[in-house]
């Protein structure tokens, strides 16, 4: 260990920040704004890392107190290069506490930032200390909710046709019934025709046999896939879902690491895509549940988070399609955008390369926690 990188201080900044515009009407995001736990991790020697996350269901606080009382006791004073080494006390310690949910959430905090701060020591952007696989992406539009109804999707979906983009994903369930759901599904594909891939979301709206009777009708307008058409535990479904169906089936955002997703590796194999999500486990673990699927042919599409896991694809071999959510571009100083193409490419600064504007953290901090030795 050098002095240089031990780690003498932890900061959290927790942000609400409105949204742009009225709140996506998905019906499943409870937060009347944006919540944010923005997290910075220095060192001795002065280098600094950052993470973000998006919670979505509120808990800012809780997680600032998980971080406080649970995580950053084991952190200060390690070195910031044993990015393994304190993953695994950190997940460990808190085993009883929290194998999933919130403590896992603030040790993934801990871990991105971890990343970044290693990124700028080494003077490299993630996906180049990570051994850059490629550097564009394809890209789908995210978030043409169930609530703006069928106009409003097909709006939002020509809105990212526009900006290039060959994909777009729709959501169905959770507002209104599964007949209007295909409805609207066979209004969308007339509308971007064949030449876009449309991708759809239930957000675990449904049951396996709904999925299984809905699924049937909207086989017939070629979805590229059918996402957590089922609560996360319900494994069986998926495998009744997938047998069931000619559109392929997708899920894993929100289950907790490689030990959570491992059904999803046995035989018969119900989805060819998972999507983990970086909030629960960081970059060390998506990294790990990469490596994990690539041998059984099952790509990685990540949960949202377009900004950092545009590096995850970029260095993996078995990357699929990113998310592009727009909703908040407006956060910082150099936002990622699409190309043209329809691709996305993760930026050549150092770690993430990501900073907010300052605006954003100076004007909607609703609290934060400095943690020091």
């Amino acid at each position: 260990m050098t002095t240089a990188t031990t780690i003498t201080e932890l900061r959290s900044t927790l942000l609400q920040v409105p949204w742009q515009g009225d709140p996506p009407p998905a019906g499943i995001l409870a937060a009347p704004k944006r919540d944010l736990y923005v997290l910075e991790i220095e060192t001795q020697g002065g280098l600094t890392g950052m993470s973000y996350m998006m919670p979505l269901r509120g808990g800012l606080h809780t997680i600032d107190a998980a971080m406080k009382e649970l995580i950053a006791p084991h952190v200060i004073g390690r070195d910031a290069t044993e990015i393994e080494g304190i993953w695994q006390t950190l997940y460990r310690s808190n085993f009883w506490l929290g194998r999933m949910g919130v403590t896992v959430f603030a040790q993934s905090a801990v871990d991105m930032a971890l990343w970044d701060l290693l990124g700028k020591r080494a003077g490299l952007p993630l996906f180049r200390l990570w051994g850059a696989a490629r550097t564009e992406i394809p890209a789908y539009g995210s978030g043409c909710f169930r609530g703006y109804g069928r106009d409003g999707m097909i709006d939002r979906a020509r809105r990212f046709t526009a900006q290039g983009l060959k994909a777009i994903k729709m959501q169905v369930a959770h507002i209104r019934p599964w007949r209007e759901d295909v409805l609207n599904v066979k209004a969308m594909r007339e509308a971007m025709g064949g030449g876009v891939e449309i991708m759809i979301d239930v957000n675990m709206g449904w049951d396996a046999d709904t999925a299984i009777q809905a699924g049937h009708r909207i086989d017939e307008f070629d979805p590229y896939w059918l996402e957590e058409p089922v609560i996360a535990e319900d494994f069986t479904g998926y495998r009744r879902i997938a047998a069931a169906l000619k559109t392929r089936i997708v899920g894993g955002e929100s289950h907790f690491g490689r030990n959570d997703l491992r059904p999803f590796f046995e035989a018969p194999h119900p989805v060819p895509i998972l999507q983990p999500d970086p909030m629960r486990g960081g970059f060390t673990e998506l990294r790990k549940i990469a490596a994990a699927a690539e041998p059984w042919g099952i790509k990685i599409a990540p949960h949202l988070f377009h900004e950092t896991m545009v590096h995850l694809l970029a260095a993996i071999p078995n990357a699929s399609w990113l998310e592009y959510m727009d909703w908040n571009d407006d956060l910082w100083i150099d936002p990622i955008l699409p190309s043209k193409d329809g691709t996305m490419s993760p930026p050549e600064r150092p770690g993430h390369g990501l900073a907010f504007r300052p605006e954003v953290l100076k004007d909607h901090k609703v609290g934060g926690t400095r943690m020091k030795g």
